[in-house]
């Protein structure tokens, strides 16, 4: 398998808490901010969901809520994934993004597994970082 190094977006994170399922937490998170992808200049929105596993790690599930805008239009996109928590208050993630571009400058996008990695500090301050898996 061939990875290929496809970009890297800087967010903002806000979290919300949603109603727990018994003792374990949901909450929402909105993240938005400025990147790179698929060497196009790009702005990202998303929405996501996690929930807390009785083991400790998080589920989280971007279910078709993720918008990214480029100069020449947009793309949406899906994404799951595995987190936990750091030591220093924040979130590390792992998983696996679809994205379903109108956009010409990111069609490439388009019928490709892209692996990520979410990491998001204590302050909210989230880092991106995509591959394409080929």
């Amino acid at each position: 398998m061939v990875v290929e190094k496809l970009g890297s977006i800087q967010c903002t994170s806000r979290t919300k808490a949603l109603p727990a399922e018994g003792p374990l937490p949901r909450f929402e998170v909105t993240a938005e901010g400025p990147g790179t992808l698929a060497g196009v200049d790009v702005q990202s929105i998303a929405t996501y969901q996690g929930a807390v596993r009785a083991d400790g790690f998080i589920r989280g599930e971007c279910p078709n809520s993720g918008v990214i805008m480029a100069q020449d239009g947009v793309a949406t996109f899906s994404a799951t994934g595995i987190g936990s928590f750091t030591e220093e208050g924040g979130s590390s993630w792992k998983g696996v993004v679809y994205f379903h571009a109108a956009a010409p400058s990111l069609a490439s996008l388009n019928g490709v597994a892209v692996a990520y990695t979410w990491d998001v500090d204590a302050e909210g301050n989230a880092a991106w970082e995509l591959w394409a898996l080929k």
